[in-house]
């Protein structure tokens, strides 16, 4: 019985890397892996020198900023209605 818990596992990850050396050979997989490497850095280095985290919290305040000035300005919030009178159904 087969159980698919939907992780790749141990016989997936062997066929997966003898495909890997079948197409690019022993010699090409170590320079595949620098570039890889290296690309992860400079994307890494690349979203820490944009300071991502402060913009995302920069917005996030503005939007709080616009919704108490909205809420401020709802009328549902400022006007009060008790005493409104339903509308006189017609017919029975």
């Amino acid at each position: 019985m087969i159980q698919y818990t939907g992780w790749i596992g141990g016989p997936e990850i062997i066929i997966i890397l003898v495909v890997v050396l079948l197409l690019f050979g022993g010699k090409k997989i170590p320079e595949l892996a620098k570039g890889l490497g290296k690309g992860i850095r400079d994307f890494k280095k690349a979203a820490d020198d944009s300071n991502i985290k402060s913009d995302i919290k920069d917005v996030a305040s503005e939007i709080n900023d616009l919704k108490s000035s909205v809420d401020k300005i709802n009328p549902k919030k400022v006007v009060k209605f008790d005493n409104v009178s339903k509308p006189k159904q017609k017919g029975g």
